[in-house]
Parts: structure tokens; sequence; C-alpha cells
């Protein structure tokens, strides 16, 4: 027959493994509201954290202080030396402002006098420098000009006699030697006309034409210069012409007054000019 104590000993009974697990599952379920909760602390910390931190930034930390137990001393009351000498602070403050701003001031108006200074003097060393150079040229011209007066007049007491007559014998040789004294148009012209008029008019007539230029007994010669530049002159001549032809008997003296125009040219004053008064 079998040990009913061996039986109680192993697995138990049904109804006492029942109540055993009943037990533990109530225990269980106790628990776990605390579990829960703990959780959901711990959850909460992070984002509680986070959010006081933010409102901490947003709104600055905040220092408390308490007060003395025999409260707050009042401030001392300033005394006159130190409010006058705040006072003298302030003005001396005061007035070096007042110097900073009044050199503010008056430093563009300074630069402003210089500038006007500068140009001031620029525009009178132009004016100078223009008059110094309008005067050298004129200068210059006038003694040009003055130079051209010598020589247009003594060219042109050379070039009357030459210019102004001939002889039939070698009309050739006396025109080529007046041709030498002229320039420009007027060379051609007198090129023209003593080929076509005076040469057969003086180898017809056996013309001799001689002319000299006035002067007084023992004095210079009668020619004077009307006008003159560097390049130009003109010379007023009185010229004795004795005219020799089988036209006229023995001599005749004609006394002309020519006025005569010369060029300079690169071989010297020329003849461009003759015209008869």
């Amino acid at each position: 027959m079998a040990n009913p104590t061996s039986r109680s000993r192993g697995a138990g009974s049904p109804a006492r493994r029942t109540l055993a697990a009943s037990a533990r599952a109530a225990a269980k379920r106790a628990q776990q509201p605390a579990r829960e909760a703990r959780g959901a602390r711990t959850a909460s910390r992070p984002a509680d954290e986070g959010r006081r931190r933010n409102e901490e930034e947003q709104s600055g930390r905040t220092l408390l202080i308490d007060p003395p137990a025999d409260g707050w001393d009042d401030p001392p009351e300033p005394s006159p030396e130190s409010v006058e000498e705040e006072a003298g602070e302030e003005a001396q403050e005061q007035a070096r402002e007042q110097v900073d701003e009044d050199a503010e001031e008056s430093t563009p108006a300074w630069r402003t006098g210089r500038r006007l200074l500068t140009a001031a003097f620029c525009v009178l060393l132009l004016a100078g420098l223009v008059a110094v150079a309008v005067l050298g040229w004129q200068y210059r011209e006038a003694r040009q000009a003055e130079q051209a007066q010598g020589q247009a007049l003594a060219a042109a007491q050379k070039a009357a006699p030459v210019v102004l007559s001939y002889d039939y014998r070698h009309l050739d040789r006396d025109f080529a030697r007046a041709r030498a004294q002229l320039t420009g148009a007027f060379r051609d012209e007198y090129l023209k006309t003593t080929r076509a008029v005076v040469g057969p008019t003086a180898r017809k007539y056996h013309g001799v034409v001689k002319a000299t230029v006035a002067a007084p007994t023992g004095g210079t010669p009668a020619a004077s210069v009307v006008s003159a530049a560097p390049d130009r002159a003109v010379v007023l001549l009185f010229v004795n012409q004795v005219t020799q032809s089988t036209q006229v008997s023995g001599s005749r003296l004609d006394l002309n007054r020519v006025r005569m125009t010369l060029t300079r040219t690169s071989s010297g004053w020329k003849v461009s000019a003759v015209d008869a008064l």
C-alpha cells in the first residue's frame, strides 16, 4: 500500500498548487502600477529637464540674495568737496567736447580755404605762364619783324634795278637775271609778259631801259618799309628809269614810284609783286 506522506511532499495537491499560482499573479498585479509609475517618471524626467533648461536660458538666471539681519545701510551722502570735484570734472569734459566740436567744425572750413588758396595760386601761376609765353612770342615776332625790315629793304633795293631794267642786245640774259629775283605766281607772270610783249617790242625798237633807286646827292636810297612781318614785307621805292629806243630822240627820264612786295623763301627774300604808283 502506498505511502500518503510521500505523495503530499511531491507535486502537491491540485488545490494547493492553484492557491500558490493565484498568490503570485496577485503579487505581480500589485507591483505593475508601481513599475509603470517609475517608468513614466523616468521617461518624463528628460523632457522636464529640457523644458526647465530652456526656461532658464530664455529668462536668465536670477541670483537671490537674502537681506542682512540688521537691514540694508543707506549710501553715504556726497561731501561738498566731492560734488565740486565731480562738477569740475564734468565742466572739463564738456570743455573738451566743445573744443573737439569746434575743431571738427573749423577743420572743413580750413581745408576749404586751403583748397581755394591752392586753386587761386594755380590759376595765377597758369595766367603768369601764359602771359610769359605770349610776351615771349610777341618779343620774338617783334625781333623777327625788325630783322625782316632790314633784310627786305636791302633785298628790294638790290632787286629793283635788275627787275626793271633790260637791253635788247641781251634780253635773255637780263630776263633770266630778273626771274632769279622773283618768286611765286609773279615769276610766272613776268615770264609770260617778257616773252609776249616786252621782248618783241625791245627787239623791234632797240629798246634799252636802265633803272636805279633814287637817292639824294650823297644820301641814302629813297626807299622805306611800309609793313613788315617775319615772312612778308612791303617796300616803297622811288625809281628813276632812263629809256632809249628808236622811238625816242635821245634819252627819256621817268621818275616812278614802285611798291614792291617781298616774301621770305628758303633762298632768301624774293619779289612776289610789283605795282607802279
